[in-house]
C-alpha cells in the first residue's frame, strides 16, 4: 500500500499542496476550506497524510544527532473547551482528558536550531517524562538541558539519564543500602527562573540543578531565548495556537498533527537566517538587484541531516530505503 501524501487523489496536486501550505500559515480550517470549496473531512484528511509522512521522515532521519544543547520548553493552549470537565486544581486538564487546557512540549537543538521533538499532553510529570523519553532515543550521549522552572523535568531528566549506585557489606548486621538512582555523570541541567510582579517581569535568575563543572567546562550560558523565539514562530505559523482566536482544534490528535506537520517544515523546507553561511567569492554571483553572497542553510542542514533545502513537494513525497541502507541526504 502507498501511504504518500499526493497519491490517488481525485483533486489536482497543486490544489493539495496549496491547502496543505495554508495549514502553516495562520488560517483556519473553515478559511482553507471556504477559499479551496472543500469539505472539512477533505482537508483533514490530507492533513492526516501529511503528518503520517511527518512522523516517517522523524523515524528515519532524527537518530543519533551529536546534539550539545537541548532547550526544553511548552506552551499554553486549550483544546475543545478552556477547562476540562474534570480539571485538576488550577485548571489543569489531568492525564486522561482530551480536552480543556493542553500544552505543547518541546525539545530544541539550539545549536541547529532544531526542532528535535514534540508532544501535546496536559502540564503533568508524565509528560515531562515523556519528552525526556522521545529526545533521548534522537541524541547521541547526554546533551546538556535548560528549562524554566518547572520542577518535573528534573525528575524525568533524572528517570531517562542516570546511573545506579551500589553499597557494599558494610561486615555489619541487617542488609547494606539499597541501590539508589543518582544523575549521569555528564548530565547538566540549568534552570532559568522569572521572578514576576503583578503580571510583570522584574528579574531572570539562573540555577544549576546538575552538572556545574561540565557546564562550565563547556562554557554555554543557560538560556531558553531561542526556543522561546520558536514558540512565538509557531503561534504566528498555526491557527489553533493563536491566542484568543476561534481556530482551536477538537482534539489532541489534530493538535498533534498540526505540530507535527510543522516541525518537519520548519527543519527541512525553511531557511533560517541565523545559519546562513558565506559563499565562496567565485561562487557569488549578481543578477540585477539581487546580489547572492550567502547559502541559505536550513535547521536540517546544519545538523548535517541533509544537504540541500527540500521543496515543500519533496517533503510531500520523500521516500526512504531501509533503516540500515538508506543515505542521510534527504
Amino acid at each position: 500500500m502507498n501511504d504518500y501524501v499526493l497519491y490517488d487523489l481525485r483533486t489536482p496536486e497543486e490544489t493539495v499542496i496549496m491547502v496543505l501550505k495554508m495549514f502553516l500559515i495562520r488560517v483556519d480550517l473553515s478559511g482553507i476550506c471556504f477559499v479551496f470549496g472543500i469539505t472539512e473531512e477533505t482537508a483533514l484528511m490530507w492533513l492526516k497524510r501529511a503528518a503520517r509522512q511527518a512522523d516517517t521522515i522523524n523515524a528515519q532521519l532524527m537518530r543519533n544527532l551529536p546534539v550539545t544543547e537541548i532547550q526544553l520548553d511548552e506552551m499554553w493552549n486549550f483544546i475543545k473547551r478552556k477547562c476540562a470537565e474534570d480539571c485538576m486544581a488550577g485548571g489543569e486538564s489531568p492525564e486522561s482528558s482530551e480536552d480543556g487546557r493542553q500544552w505543547i512540549w518541546i525539545s530544541f537543538a539550539a545549536e541547529f536550531r532544531l526542532i528535535l521533538t514534540t508532544f501535546v499532553g496536559p502540564r503533568t510529570s508524565e509528560s515531562a517524562l515523556r519528552l525526556i523519553e522521545k529526545t533521548a532515543e534522537m541524541v547521541k550521549g547526554v546533551p546538556c538541558f535548560f528549562s524554566d522552572g518547572f520542577s518535573s523535568y528534573l525528575s524525568a531528566l533524572i528517570a531517562v539519564y542516570h546511573q545506579i549506585v551500589t553499597f557494599p557489606h558494610t561486615g555489619k548486621k541487617g542488609r547494606p543500602k539499597e541501590p539508589v538512582e543518582e544523575p549521569h555523570s555528564d548530565l547538566v541541567y540549568g534552570q532559568i527562573i522569572k521572578e514576576k510582579k503583578s503580571g510583570r517581569l522584574k528579574a531572570l535568575k539562573t540555577r544549576v540543578l546538575c552538572g556545574a563543572e561540565r557546564l562550565e567546562k563547556l562554557g554555554l550560558k543557560i538560556s531558553t531565548s531561542l526556543i522561546e523565539r520558536l514558540n512565538l514562530t509557531l503561534r504566528q505559523s498555526l491557527a489553533p495556537l493563536v491566542r484568543k482566536g476561534l481556530g482551536f482544534c477538537k482534539n489532541r490528535e489534530l493538535m498533534r498533527r498540526r505540530v507535527t506537520f510543522f516541525q518537519v517544515f520548519y527543519n527541512f523546507s525553511r531557511p533560517h537566517q541565523n545559519l546562513r553561511v558565506p559563499l565562496p567569492e567565485n561562487q557569488r554571483y549578481s543578477q540585477g538587484a539581487i546580489h547572492t553572497k550567502w547559502l541559505r542553510r536550513t535547521p536540517g542542514m546544519a545538523a548535517g541531516i541533509t544537504d540541500h533545502i527540500w521543496s515543500f513537494r519533496e517533503l510531500l513525497t520523500v521516500k526512504f530505503e531501509s533503516v540500515h541502507n538508506q543515505s542521510i541526504s534527504g
